[in-house]
C-alpha cells in the first residue's frame, strides 16, 4: 500500500495521458508549409500550379474550397469593415462573383502531455498539461483560374502551459447539484 502512493506520487509519468492532434497533411512543419506558401506569386500563380505545389483541395486532404459569400464573411465580419476598406484584389474578386473562390488551409500539428503529480490528475484536483507544437492558416483568393491574393498566418512553435487546480476535486462538479436535484425529480 505505501508502495503504491510512493509510485502515484513519485514515479509513474508514463503513466499520464499524452494525446497527439494532426491535420492530415503532406507538411511536416511550419517552415516547409511556409516554403510551399512562398513559392504563390499573386497574379502569377494558377491554379495548375497549384495543384503541382500540393495545393488541390481534389487530391490534397484538408483544403476547404470557398466561394466569393465565405470571401465575404472572412473579410467583411461586421458592419464596421466595408467593401471599400477592403485590398483591390479582395474587392475585384468579390465584386467578380462566381468567378471569385478561395481555398483555405488550416494545420493544427500538437502533441499534449500532463505531467505532475499523478494522484492529483486522477482525482481532479489538479492537472498539469504542455502543450507542444506548430500550426499553420493559409488563404488563397482565385479569380478566373489565376491566384490574386494571398494571406498566411500561424505558430512555428507551440509551447503551451496549461494548469487547471480543483480544490474540491472530483466533489467539484457536485457544486450546484442539491439545487438541480429537485428539478431532476
Amino acid at each position: 500500500m505505501l508502495l503504491g502512493l510512493v509510485l502515484l506520487n513519485t514515479g509513474c509519468q508514463s503513466m499520464f495521458p499524452v494525446e497527439q492532434a494532426r491535420t492530415v497533411n503532406r507538411w511536416t512543419n511550419y517552415d516547409d508549409t511556409q516554403i510551399t506558401f512562398g513559392k504563390i506569386i499573386p497574379n502569377q500563380t494558377t491554379v495548375e500550379e497549384l495543384k503541382a505545389l500540393g495545393l488541390d483541395p481534389h487530391s490534397s486532404p484538408n483544403i476547404k474550397i470557398l466561394t466569393y459569400l465565405d470571401v465575404i464573411q472572412r473579410f467583411i465580419p461586421n458592419q464596421s469593415i466595408t467593401k471599400d476598406d477592403l485590398p483591390p484584389d479582395i474587392k475585384k474578386c468579390i465584386e467578380s462573383r462566381d468567378c471569385c473562390q478561395a481555398y483555405e488551409l488550416n494545420l493544427d500539428v500538437t502533441k499534449s502531455k500532463r505531467y505532475g503529480n499523478l494522484f492529483l490528475d486522477a482525482f481532479n484536483f489538479k492537472k498539469a498539461t504542455r502543450i507542444t507544437g506548430w500550426n499553420f492558416k493559409g488563404l488563397i483568393i482565385i479569380q478566373d483560374g489565376l491566384v490574386t491574393y494571398k494571406l498566411v498566418s500561424g505558430e512555428p512553435a507551440v509551447n503551451r502551459l496549461e494548469k487547471k487546480v480543483r480544490p474540491l476535486g472530483p466533489f467539484q462538479e457536485l457544486d450546484g447539484l442539491a439545487s438541480r436535484l429537485p428539478g431532476m425529480m
